[in-house]
């Protein structure tokens, strides 16, 4: 069946579902990821002329819509003086002895227990693994720093260690990983079963790229999981991708129908179907290395950071200076701060390489609390709010009252108040939210770029309307996922093909910025430069207020071989 093009924007619009709220329920959420990925599917199946430039359909073959890595990684230059580079090739080799590898894939290899069926699902997994091994190389860069934390919670908790493979198939083992089902994280948690599971969500902090706190919580919820479904890991799995209400109403229809209702005879989500044998296919490869004839980028089977509690509020710059590693290398390992501190209400955890947290320690013990943040006196002048300085000084109201011994949100005109701030300019905390944000949105998806203001009420689906672009990469241009709700007075970016729908195809188009003098209005700004005013008013959306103001800035689009 062809797929017209009207019902290739139903697809689209099936995309936008309704938005979950921090109250949704979240099996719902959960099923709201789940058609996402289905319509995707479903388009690609259908071979919609138009289907692999909206979608990745390769992915979508393969039974993955895949996350997006909105940051490059990053290597940690400063290792503990104990952590040596074996060669790649040392993984295929079987020593006597299992106490203590010196690679760490050996320790995990010597414990996989899980059963491998010769299962055509599980075989095209192995063999798209096996003919991408640059992928694992990617992943075990990625993993370095964290996978011998993740294997001791594992074993310590007595769970089978085929679920360190599961970091790899949610995200490639990328703490910044996001997805377009709403979920963060190395584990890829959505919103609802974070919260659910421990992982606090605040402005300055979001526990889902914490890699303690998201590892804590995917094994408390992988225990739940696995005592819901009787100590079946496959069902338990399934539901870890798609919710464990999407598995239980599986198993029963099963019953009902008289099937079995093992993993593989469940109708499940096509991702889902994938999902298992992807875990599946890993352990197999990781298994049979010396047959497969595949070397794993060898990690140490030694610790590689610490856990290192500074028990108060610091500025991550100062952090990283006191740790000799650069503002990158330590954002990376710490990945769950949004902003450039850490919470002030906690965790006031910091993971560090090994080999750093001697020296850090001893040198935070020589500072004293509130020399742990940059601080401003700000004298209150007409127009000032608690909200406008908050806003000012990148920090939240409740952190300036708090500082400030404030019941109320009163302020006076002449009096002073701290505000504390960033240590250094904020575009140096590039894997901050902001930062990762504006390099997402700086980053060309066309040959313009507009601006627009959300207002209440406007959805992905009406925006991809109005600028006619399509709706799921209008989310990505601005690292959110179709679903996600928009929030009144966030900025988006929008990139065209074209800035007008008028423009000739052998235009030269040049961008430039009018000031607004007394007496214009949009109209005669718009005769001025021969431009249509729909245009106009398009292309300064998010400036554009009830009346033009002398000294603001206009974007026009102006053909230069018109003028």
């Amino acid at each position: 069946m062809k797929m017209t093009s009207f019902s290739l924007l139903m697809v689209l619009a099936g995309c936008q579902t309704f938005m979950a709220d921090s109250h949704a329920d979240v099996e719902k959420e959960t099923h709201q990821e789940q058609l996402i990925a289905e319509q995707i599917n479903k388009t690609c199946e259908q071979k919609h002329a138009l289907a692999d430039e909206l979608f990745d359909c390769t992915s979508a073959s393969h039974g993955t819509i895949p996350v997006t890595h909105p940051t490059e990684i990053v290597e940690i230059t400063v290792e503990p003086d104990n952590y040596v580079e074996l060669p790649n090739d040392e993984v295929t080799s079987s020593p006597d002895s299992t106490e203590s590898p010196d690679n760490l894939w050996l320790r995990i290899k010597h414990q996989l227990t899980f059963p491998i069926p010769d299962n055509e699902r599980l075989n095209a997994q192995k063999n798209w693994y096996l003919k991408h091994s640059n992928y694992m190389q990617r992943v075990a860069t990625r993993a370095k720093p964290f996978m011998h934390y993740i294997v001791e919670q594992i074993e310590k908790n007595q769970l089978p260690l085929e679920l360190v493979f599961l970091p790899i198939v949610e995200s490639a083992f990328d703490p910044f990983a996001y997805s377009h089902g709403r979920a963060a994280g190395m584990w890829q948690f959505i919103p609802g079963t974070g919260k659910r599971f421990g992982m606090k969500q605040t402005w300055w902090y979001d526990g889902r790229r914490d890699v303690v706190a998201s590892t804590e919580g995917a094994i408390a919820y992988l225990i739940y999981l696995h005592k819901m479904f009787d100590g079946d890991w496959l069902h338990a799995l399934a539901a870890y991708n798609s919710g464990e209400g999407r598995v239980r109403s599986a198993i029963r229809k099963n019953k009902k129908a008289g099937k079995p209702t093992d993993f593989w005879s469940l109708d499940l989500p096509k991702e889902t179907r994938a999902y298992v044998p992807k875990l599946l296919a890993l352990s197999s490869i990781l298994k049979d290395s010396d047959e497969n004839n595949i070397a794993w980028t060898a990690i140490p089977n030694k610790p590689f950071v610490k856990v290192v509690d500074v028990e108060s509020q610091i500025d991550l710059a100062l952090a990283a200076d006191l740790a000799g590693l650069t503002l990158k290398e330590l954002h990376s390992l710490n990945a769950g701060f949004n902003r450039w501190a850490t919470d002030p209400d906690g965790p006031h955890r910091l993971l560090l390489p090994i080999e750093s947290v001697e020296n850090f320690e001893l040198a935070l013990n020589n500072i004293e609390e509130n020399e742990r943040l940059n601080w401003v006196r700000h004298k209150v002048k007409s127009g000032d709010s608690l909200l406008k300085l908050a806003k000012q000084y990148h920090t939240t109201v409740d952190v300036i009252k708090g500082v400030n011994d404030m019941q109320g949100n009163l302020i006076r005109l002449g009096e002073y108040i701290l505000v504390p701030v960033s240590l250094k300019s904020l575009d140096s905390y590039s894997l901050s939210q902001d930062q990762r944000l504006a390099s997402t949105q700086s980053k060309p998806r066309g040959t313009y770029s507009l601006k627009h203001k959300v207002q209440s009420g406007d959805t992905f689906w009406d925006l991809s309307r109005k600028y006619k672009v399509d709706m799921r990469s209008l989310a990505k241009w601005n690292g959110m996922a179709p679903n996600d709700p928009l929030m009144p007075g966030k900025d988006l970016v929008i990139w065209l093909k074209q800035a007008s729908e008028s423009q000739r195809k052998d235009a030269v188009m040049r961008s430039l910025t009018y000031t607004v003098r007394k007496g214009d209005s949009l109209a005669r700004i718009a005769n001025k430069f021969k431009v249509n005013l729909v245009d106009l008013k398009r292309w300064n959306q998010d400036k554009l207020r009830k009346y033009l103001q002398p000294g603001q800035k206009i974007k026009v689009y102006v053909d230069v071989t018109r003028t």
